[in-house]
């Protein structure tokens, strides 16, 4: 499967930190679901297995897995880390996005 969606440095530092605390198999699984108060919303999980549809993302020690279906909402986007004033989380920059919520895990297209 084609790599269109990217990692940044400070997401997989971020992955990274994360993951040291688990068990060394896990992986960070982003999938976009139906619902939030845009239409669409991401979720954040830990997995330790990946399937033959999986988008795989490999960046400095960090692994990221996209279901196909997800990818399809996702494709262009930069899944990213970001820690200012309101708090600490993952963003997702989806240039497919036509409108989000204010926390950002919501969307639509």
């Amino acid at each position: 499967m084609e790599q269109n969606v990217t990692v940044s440095d400070r997401a997989a530092r971020r992955i990274v930190q994360i993951l040291d605390k688990e068990d060394p198999c896990k992986m960070l699984r982003v999938s976009v679901s139906g619902g939030g108060c845009s239409g669409f919303s991401y979720g954040f999980d830990l997995d330790d297995t990946s399937t033959n549809d999986d988008l795989v993302i490999e960046k400095d020690g960090a692994t990221v897995l996209i279901d196909s279906i997800s990818l399809m909402y996702m494709e262009g986007s930069e899944i990213d880390f970001v820690d200012d004033l309101i708090g600490a989380s993952f963003q997702i920059k989806n240039p497919n996005a036509t409108a989000s919520c204010g926390c950002g895990t919501s969307f639509s297209i």
